[in-house]
């Protein structure tokens, strides 16, 4: 079962590395591609890429990633791409939230292993929503499952942008269960609400975590077609708004909304806290927070 369970994970996080490639790959051919509309003066952006580690408690490697973070862009303002494999063992905290959850053995074998792949993309257009994926694997000696999703956050909604997103999300759910879209649909709805603000922080997505109905392969393939459908669900919408020009009314709107995404992340995602409490690069971790915000 222990080979099993390592060849499972080498294949976990060898997809996600590649997924990571093809989104850093498409996102500096959409630069290039810019070459008309209010930023098309801007030399292209291109990721700057650094390793990130994790360090354990007594100072030993505990795995690590890569962080490729491109700012200043003709597209995108902002935009993280980061991929990890960490492993060690729990910390306090971190146990107790894990058996909360109703992880079993927690208190008894703290050990994990945790991989994937985390993006949010803030963007130079404010007609351009910004956008958020992450799709993940995570194994405890008595337990594993997987979670993710995807969600658009535009400060200036467009119906058909919404609709457009959300229908390829749907089709690639619907290859797998016929339940799975409206399930991690509502499941976003929910996980992505600001309670303090009364409003969700954007149009939604999908989201699901814990995921482990017995068969591996088959969670699997449903963790890779959501991110497959990443691609797909955001550039043609991307490429819709990228040219639009905006006002300084459009700019003070964006950054506002940014702000509401800034106190989401830090208050209530579960990424984050997960990654401050083990002790994963804290850049890394904080990649999320959009480049300039505002409160009104």
């Amino acid at each position: 079962m222990t080979e099993q369970f390592n060849e499972q994970k080498i294949r976990a996080s060898a997809w996600f590395r590649s997924l990571r490639d093809e989104i850093v790959a498409a996102f500096e051919a959409l630069e290039d591609s810019q070459t008309e509309g209010p930023t098309a003066h801007l030399p292209a952006g291109r990721f700057d890429v650094s390793e990130t580690k994790r360090s354990a408690e007594d100072g030993s490697d505990a795995g690590g990633g890569l962080m490729s973070v491109m700012r200043g862009g003709r597209v995108f303002e902002k935009v993280g791409v980061n991929v990890s494999t960490v492993y060690g063992q729990l910390g306090a905290a971190a146990q107790k939230a894990m058996a909360a959850r109703g992880v079993p053995g927690m208190e008894d074998d703290p050990r994990f292993w945790a991989s994937g792949i985390s993006l949010v993309a803030h963007m130079q257009n404010p007609h351009t929503p910004a956008v958020h994926m992450n799709t993940r694997m995570f194994w405890t000696p008595n337990a594993w499952w997987f979670g993710g999703g995807s969600d658009l956050n535009p400060c200036i909604e467009y119906q058909e942008d919404t609709e457009a997103f959300h229908a390829v999300l749907k089709d690639h759910c619907d290859r797998h269960r016929p339940d799975y879209y409206d399930r991690f649909k509502a499941w976003a709805d929910e996980y992505f609400y600001v309670p303090h603000r009364g409003r969700a922080r954007g149009v939604g997505g999908i989201f699901y975590d814990d995921l482990n109905t017995g068969e591996w392969e088959a969670d699997f393939a449903f963790t890779q077609d959501v991110g497959r459908a990443f691609l797909p669900a955001f550039l043609p919408v991307t490429e819709r708004r990228r040219d639009t020009a905006w006002t300084d009314a459009d700019r003070d709107t964006q950054l506002v909304h940014r702000g509401l995404y800034a106190e989401y992340n830090l208050v209530y995602d579960r990424g984050t806290k997960f990654g401050l409490a083990t002790g994963h690069d804290a850049n890394a971790v904080l990649m999320s927070l959009p480049p300039i915000a505002k409160w009104p």
